[in-house]
């Protein structure tokens, strides 16, 4: 009896992802989150010059040599990278991003603190190769977001709109890109500018509230993760929708999800609802 083999499974090739601020706290927990992972590898990892992690190797910290040395020179740490995942600062993005461009590695940029014209540069930027920008990459705050578009389109009138966030006491900018974030989706929902309508300070004899506004208010202290809560305070009732992180490793697994939805794209510049299929 002839029969027909069956062909062999094709090798899939590892997703080769390089990390910038790798000795840092968010650096560290992507850099565990590619080694568990079956289709991503360390290929590069990057940081500023005057780190003593510089010359060390990236996953020294677990115990285990990668042979991938952190590097303060860009195009060194890229030069063997499909992908790189950035959760740094604004600068520091923007200069990895210009060798990125250059180099055709795509790009996943977890980095708050952004200008309008910083923003531009990123839009730039995605018209030479892959980008997924978004101020949180964790699945939960994603969905957070969507219920948050639904729930402003259902009480656009009567009910005033705060949001309150809490982070550790590292954290340099306010309010988080998560909260902005959070106030760009509720404005857009509502028809309006954040730029416009949002309150970020209340001090002193302020007068009423204006109905029209969003606000924002900053907690930093300790060691939290990251906390989210937007208020929907009406007559007689209120509706608070809550996000908290207890662990950076959720933003981790989304970046990871981000590197792999990028696989199938060359250029353009995308965000988590595009990854997450809620667009």
């Amino acid at each position: 009896m002839t029969g027909t083999s069956t062909p062999a499974a094709a090798v899939t090739t590892p997703c080769r992802v390089a990390v910038a601020g790798a000795s840092g706290r968010m650096g560290r927990m992507l850099i565990e989150a590619i080694r568990a992972s079956d289709d991503c590898v360390l290929a590069g990892a990057l940081d500023v010059a005057s780190s003593p992690a510089v010359g060390s190797d990236a996953t020294a910290f677990l115990g285990h040599a990668s042979g991938v040395a952190i590097t303060a020179d860009i195009a060194t740490g890229l030069k063997n990278a499909d992908v790189l995942i950035d959760f740094t600062r604004p600068e520091g993005t923007l200069a990895h991003l210009a060798v990125c461009s250059q180099l055709g590695v795509k790009a996943v940029i977890g980095t708050t603190g952004f200008t309008d014209a910083q923003k531009a540069e990123l839009d730039a930027y995605a018209q030479r190769t892959a980008v997924m920008f978004s101020p949180n990459m964790s699945v939960g705050v994603n969905v957070t977001l969507k219920l948050l578009q639904m729930a402003a389109k259902a009480m656009a009138t009567g009910y005033d709109i705060e949001i309150i966030e809490a982070h550790h006491r590292h954290k340099v900018d306010a309010p988080s890109g998560t909260a902005l974030k959070m106030g760009e989706v509720i404005a857009d929902a509502l028809g309006r500018d954040l730029k416009d309508c949002a309150v970020y300070a209340r001090e002193g004899v302020t007068g009423e509230r204006d109905p029209s506004t969003i606000g924002f208010a900053a907690i930093r202290g300790g060691d939290i993760v990251g906390d989210h809560t937007v208020l929907f305070a009406g007559i007689g009732e209120r509706i608070e929708v809550t996000h908290k992180s207890s662990s950076r490793a959720t933003y981790a697994q989304g970046a990871l999800r981000a590197v792999r939805f990028l696989a199938a794209h060359k250029t353009g510049m995308f965000d988590m609802f595009d990854v997450l299929g809620l667009n």
